[in-house]
């Protein structure tokens, strides 16, 4: 009934850059916090970037000043410029959304996941 349609990954080269995009869809009554994660093989899932519904965001101190995340309220999307990318930033992204569902109530909402490949 809700989902998360997540679009924009790809190869690209060290110093290069792609823009993430998320999408949330559905019986949606409001969205509060949307948010990126990555896992890299072989490594926990960490956080990448958060925004609120009020535009507050938080980064991890390794992707600081390389990535941007943003969101536009009327489509209910989130967004992650990433530039600079580093082979390191090399992991699946994933989108995640809280929110309240006009009949499911509060619900964490996590994308498929997209892959970002850094590789020369």
């Amino acid at each position: 009934q809700v989902q998360l349609v997540e679009s924009g990954g790809g190869l690209v080269q060290p110093g290069g850059s792609l823009r993430l995009s998320c999408a949330a869809s559905g019986s949606i009554f409001s969205i509060n916090a949307m948010g990126w994660y990555r896992q890299a093989p072989g490594k926990q899932r960490e956080l990448v970037a958060t925004i609120t519904s009020g535009g507050s965001t938080n980064y991890a101190d390794s992707v600081k000043g390389r990535f941007t995340i943003s969101r536009d309220n009327a489509k209910n999307t989130v967004y992650l410029q990433m530039n600079s990318l580093k082979p390191e930033d090399t992991a699946v992204y994933y989108c995640n959304t809280q929110l309240h569902g006009i009949l499911t109530g509060y619900l964490e909402v996590w994308g498929q996941g997209t892959l970002v490949t850094v590789s020369s």
